[in-house]
């Protein structure tokens, strides 16, 4: 058998240090994945789950898809690696052109990197070249919100509002601000799609300029739609109060995208689900179908132009930024590929065709036992469950390894169930997905 392929054995070691991981429970109860395939992972004893998560937010076109995978075979037989830096590959260009026809108008300059993480990384340290390319070089100010995952860099960790993600590293970036999340239970619990209640919430920003100056403040970054943190879907009008106050006050405003980019909402970007547009959108995640790791920024052209273009600069490196694996060719492989397979399946249109069906399936958890709200938009919900007072984020993690166990892969943060399934999922899948979770609610304790 060849390295790297799964031997079948539910054996661990201890020198994998897993990520966002309680080690000393996996490690003495191990729950593991051996192969996958469109919309199933097979244990390493052959048991079948349903992927209810797209695996972690990422396979949107499901798993194993065969034009991706030969696109990766291929390229790695032709060109494993190529430098970006002074150099270029045909690909890195090609794949450029195609993610930027995806995205709103404008939003035209793709600077790939690696992960969610270091796109977002590079949208601030995009954000605070811009500002001090305009002469506002006092604009260092980076302004995140409650709630908000970012990544796990130093500036998504410290733009992000998480606290436990937080608390052992430190205070992060000086000069860092959050806005307040939007979540409200009392109001809006058990909303379909856009809350009614809630837009005030994006004054706050006001509020900080008024304490801060809007002289000192380069960027403002949200997710749209929140994932990792329980699925918060933003208050109708919320995106537009704050586009326009970023506006007002010259503040740049950036979307994390790096899960709801590539469908999740049923279109190319929140930004255009919402009807909202940012001067920079994070992406990750399903820009290659979860196969080879790759982010990308897209930035407005006149934010690139200005870097590019800066009078007074002598001819050289505009912006001292960069990754090694910046459009990796296998990266740029597995993406033209990913792209193709959306467009050739119509998977965006598909997600929206099924976000009716997706949205009247979740809501019949409403009356399940421990239920306190369930929220949806697009093909994406969270169902929050009231936690135990005396172990907050146990019922989560109970009914996580539940589900495993019963044959959904579910997502939990905290006490908040996630669902978010690849863009092929069937109406009666769906309906699967939601009888696992009632199922394993009614046996809680």
């Amino acid at each position: 058998m060849r390295p790297g392929i799964n031997r079948g054995t539910n054996s661990v070691g201890d020198a994998f240090w897993m990520p966002f991981t309680d080690n000393r429970y996996f490690k003495a109860n191990p729950r593991l994945l051996a192969r996958a395939e469109g919309m199933h992972y097979w244990t390493p004893d052959g048991r079948q789950l349903l992927d209810g998560t797209a695996g972690l937010w990422c396979v949107n076109a499901g798993h194993g898809r065969t034009r991706i995978v030969e696109a990766i075979q291929a390229q790695a037989a032709a060109l494993d690696f190529a430098p970006t830096f002074q150099l270029g590959h045909p690909l890195a260009f090609e794949a450029a052109e195609r993610v930027a026809a995806l995205m709103p108008e404008g939003l035209n300059r793709i600077f790939f990197a690696n992960s969610g993480s270091e796109a977002v990384d590079t949208a601030l340290k995009i954000a605070l070249a811009v500002q001090r390319a305009r002469g506002q070089g006092s604009r260092t100010r980076l302004i995140g919100r409650e709630r908000g995952y970012h990544g796990t860099g130093f500036g998504g960790l410290s733009v992000g509002g998480i606290m436990p993600n937080r608390r052992a590293f430190g205070p992060g970036l000086p000069g860092v601000d959050h806005l307040p999340h939007t979540h409200d239970l009392v109001r809006n619990a058990f909303s379909r799609g856009q809350p009614v209640h809630g837009a005030e919430r994006a004054d706050a920003l006001e509020a900080l300029v008024q304490l801060h100056g809007a002289d000192t403040i380069a960027a403002v970054i949200v997710e749209p739609l929140a994932g990792s943190t329980g699925v918060l879907v933003p208050p109708v009008g919320y995106l537009q109060r704050l586009r326009e106050i970023c506006t007002r006050h010259g503040i740049l405003l950036i979307f994390d995208e790096v899960i709801t980019g590539f469908g999740r909402l049923g279109a190319a970007t929140a930004s255009q689900a919402f009807g909202v547009t940012p001067d920079m959108i994070c992406l990750a995640k399903g820009i290659t179908n979860g196969a080879v790791p790759m982010g990308a920024v897209a930035c407005h052209q006149s934010l690139h132009d200005t870097l590019i273009d800066a009078p007074g600069d002598a001819p050289g490196i505009e912006l001292f930024h960069g990754y090694t694996y910046s459009a990796h060719p296998l990266a740029c492989a597995a993406s033209l590929a990913t792209l193709d397979v959306y467009e050739e399946d119509g998977l965006f249109a598909r997600a929206a065709s099924l976000a009716a069906h997706w949205e009247e399936a979740v809501h019949r958890l409403a009356g399940a036992p421990h239920v306190i709200d369930v929220r949806n938009m697009g093909l994406v919900a969270g169902i929050e469950i009231a936690p135990d007072p005396n172990a907050p984020g146990a019922r989560g993690q109970a009914l996580f390894r539940a589900l495993f166990d019963s044959g959904l892969l579910a997502r939990a943060t905290a006490d908040i169930l996630a669902l978010s399934p690849p863009l092929i999922v069937s109406s009666e899948q769906i309906d699967e997905m939601v009888a696992h979770v009632a199922k394993a609610l009614e046996a809680m304790k």
